[in-house]
């Protein structure tokens, strides 16, 4: 049982700490549960964040729930769960009851201005995290840099942008092209 709180305080402290959204949770995560806790390894929590693009749901819960029940089964997935979107239900709340009247101040306006531009610096050191870890070899370069010209150029949906980066990788680890 105390594994099991330790996990929804971790995933709650988390979820409480960061701002915007999944991406900007990895440095986080990677000191709580790669660096800390030791619950996962770095290449496992890039894995998980993976396979979090591809599924339904937010990064983060999905990340939350995988390290939660490799650590103890349904329960520690359940509890992990709950940690990391506690924070949320209880902040999404506070700011529906009270923000209304608040949106037209000027300061609060400058406020989340500001807190847009520090997301976007946090995304991009996220992003920047994930390429030194993940992109190892030409094929996985060529491979980011097509799918970020299909998304900015193109309309295509990102599920099909998934799906066919991993086709491709396992047409070119068939003809044993190095990718890892």
């Amino acid at each position: 049982m105390n594994l099991l709180w330790d996990l929804y305080g971790t995933f709650f402290r988390i979820g409480i700490l960061t701002f915007g959204g999944g991406l900007t949770m990895l440095p986080m995560l990677k000191y709580e549960v790669v660096e800390k806790k030791e619950w996962t390894t770095e290449d496992e929590l890039l894995d998980c964040y993976a396979i979090g693009q591809c599924t339904p749901g937010i990064i983060a819960v999905n990340t939350a729930t995988y390290v939660g029940y490799k650590k103890a089964g349904v329960p520690g997935g359940i509890f992990a769960t709950l940690g990391m979107v506690s924070p949320s239900l209880i902040i999404i709340t506070l700011v529906a009851a009270f923000l209304r009247e608040w949106m037209d101040n000027v300061w609060l306006q400058h406020a989340l201005a500001g807190v847009r531009g520090m997301i976007c610096a946090l995304m991009l050191h996220t992003v920047l995290t994930l390429a030194k870890k993940s992109l190892v070899s030409p094929s996985c370069w060529i491979i980011c840099i097509a799918a970020f010209l299909i998304v900015m150029l193109t309309g295509f949906p990102t599920i099909g942008i998934v799906a066919l980066a991993g086709i491709i990788g396992v047409i070119l680890g068939k003809a044993g092209v190095k990718q890892a």
